[in-house]
């Protein structure tokens, strides 16, 4: 089973613009990422081994240039894996 650790999105409700994050522990670290929304946007998925790894590319893609202001969120469930690529 997933745990949702944190979660962050960044304030924009628009179909484009909008930007969630999830770190998720199951055996490993997941790190989740969307660029849209719930039913168009695009999923990425990196694993990690430590907290440390999986909280440091949370960082970096809590700092890439999107639009919005990062806000943590409480946890909620992830995106499903059909849509990543």
């Amino acid at each position: 089973m997933q745990e949702v650790v944190r979660r962050w999105w960044n304030g924009i409700w628009g179909r484009l613009t909008r930007r969630d994050v999830w770190l998720v522990r199951e055996t490993r670290w997941t790190v989740i990422a969307r660029a849209g929304d719930t039913e168009t946007g695009k999923v990425l998925r990196w694993e990690f081994a430590t907290e440390p790894d999986a909280a440091q590319m949370v960082d970096r893609l809590l700092r890439a240039d999107s639009a919005g202001q990062w806000r943590a969120q409480d946890g909620g469930t992830p995106p499903r894996a059909a849509s990543a690529d």
